[in-house]
C-alpha cells in the first residue's frame, strides 16, 4: 500500500535532518546491496515462472508486487474493488507472459508495471471511455526511484526509527497511529478511550521531541503539531 501523507511528512522531515548526520556510508551500502540483491532475486523468478512455470517463485513475485500494483490502481483513482482487480489481472498476465521478459532489456519492476499500465488501458477501453488518452501521463507508473534517492530515504528513515524509540512507550503508540495508520486524533481518542485533549497534548509533546531531534524547533514537523 501507499504510503500515507503524514508518514511521508515524517520522512521529509528526517531527510532534511540527514544533512547535519555523517558517518552513515556503511548503511548506505547496505541498503544499496539489499536493493540489487532483491532486483536479481526477482529477476530469476520471472526467469524461473517464464521457463518452468515455477510456482514458488510466482509466489514470491505475487507476495512483492499484488500490493504495490493494487497502490499504484488506487493512486490512479480506482476503487478498492478495481484495484484490486488490476492486481490479480497483472499478476494473471505475467504467469503467461514472463517467457518474455528479458533482464538485459528492463528491470522486473519496469516490465511488470508496463504491463499493470497496459492492463488498466484495457480495462478502461472495456468500460468504453471514448475521451481516454493511453498516453496521459496519469497513467504512466512512476520511474524507478535513483539509487542514491533510495539510500537517502533509507538514512532518513533509519534516522526517524531510532529517534522515536527514544520517546516514552505512550507517546510512542499515538504516533504510530497518527502518522503510519493515519488515524484521525478524534478516531485515536475513540479507539484508546482518551480525552481528545490528552491525544492532542501527547502528540504535540512526541512531535516537539522529534523536531527537537531531527530538524529543531522550526522544520516540516511544526505544522504538525498544530494541527
Amino acid at each position: 500500500m501507499s504510503q500515507p501523507r503524514s508518514y511521508l511528512r515524517l520522512v521529509s522531515a528526517g531527510e532534511t535532518a540527514k544533512a547535519r548526520v555523517r558517518g552513515y556510508g556503511s548503511i548506505m551500502v547496505s541498503n544499496e546491496a539489499k536493493r540489487q540483491t532483491e532486483t536479481r532475486e526477482l529477476a530469476a523468478c520471472l526467469l524461473a515462472v517464464g521457463q518452468h512455470q515455477d510456482r514458488t517463485a510466482f509466489h514470491r513475485l505475487f507476495i512483492h508486487f499484488a500490493p504495490r500494483i493494487k497502490a499504484y490502481g488506487a493512486r490512479l483513482g480506482s476503487t478498492q474493488t478495481q484495484a484490486e482487480e488490476l492486481a490479480q489481472d497483472t499478476m494473471v498476465k505475467i504467469w503467461r507472459k514472463a517467457h518474455l521478459f528479458d533482464p538485459a532489456k528492463s528491470a522486473p519492476s519496469t516490465w511488470v508495471f508496463r504491463i499493470a499500465r497496459n492492463q488498466r488501458i484495457d480495462s478502461f477501453r472495456r468500460e468504453h471511455h471514448p475521451e481516454f488518452d493511453p498516453n496521459d501521463p496519469c497513467f504512466i507508473p512512476d520511474s524507478e526511484t535513483p539509487a542514491d534517492m533510495l539510500l537517502e530515504q533509507a538514512e532518513a528513515e533509519d534516522n526517524l526509527a531510532r529517534v522515536i524509540k527514544t520517546l516514552p512507550e505512550e507517546q510512542k503508540n499515538l504516533l504510530h497511529m497518527a502518522f503510519f495508520q493515519d488515524m484521525s486524533h478524534s478516531d485515536i481518542a475513540q479507539q484508546e478511550s482518551l480525552p481528545l485533549g490528552t491525544v492532542k497534548s501527547r502528540l504535540r509533546l512526541a512531535l516537539a521531541k522529534l523536531r527537537k531531534q531531527l530538524d529543531g524547533p522550526s522544520g516540516p514537523l511544526a505544522e504538525e503539531s498544530a494541527e
